[in-house]
């Protein structure tokens, strides 16, 4: 990643990435909203998580640690998830600073915009 590029690993500026999803622009795959949930950890945006997470499982507020520092994105897999789709998976590591989390996460389509549902961890 270059310090011009997105937080979410793709080369694109943050601007024509993520950023336009954090500004309003629905993400048009389970994995672009992923990817752009990671970048609003990294940039700290809990408006952005809450408002993207599934209506069923949303909590009424984040605390984000802002002592974490976010290293990294690998997706591992998806499935489903596209424009073709109502449900997706997608399995990634987020690495730290001192780890890493691995998660497949579950996304649904609500009122045609894709949400975070929940996840779980792999072993």
């Amino acid at each position: 990643m270059t310090t011009r590029s997105c937080p979410c690993g793709l080369p694109e500026a943050y601007e024509d990435c993520c950023g336009r999803f954090h500004s309003g622009a629905a993400a048009p795959t389970a994995e672009r909203l992923m990817r752009s949930r990671y970048c609003a950890f990294v940039r700290q945006d809990a408006g952005y998580l809450l408002r993207t997470w599934h209506p069923r499982t949303r909590p009424e507020r984040i605390d984000l640690d802002p002592r974490t520092r976010w290293t990294g994105l690998e997706i591992l897999d998806t499935d489903g998830g596209s424009a073709f789709h109502s449900t997706g998976t997608v399995t990634f590591r987020a690495s730290y600073r001192g780890g890493s989390l691995h998660e497949r996460s579950r996304f649904e389509r609500v009122g045609g915009a894709w949400v975070y549902v929940d996840g779980d961890f792999p072993d």
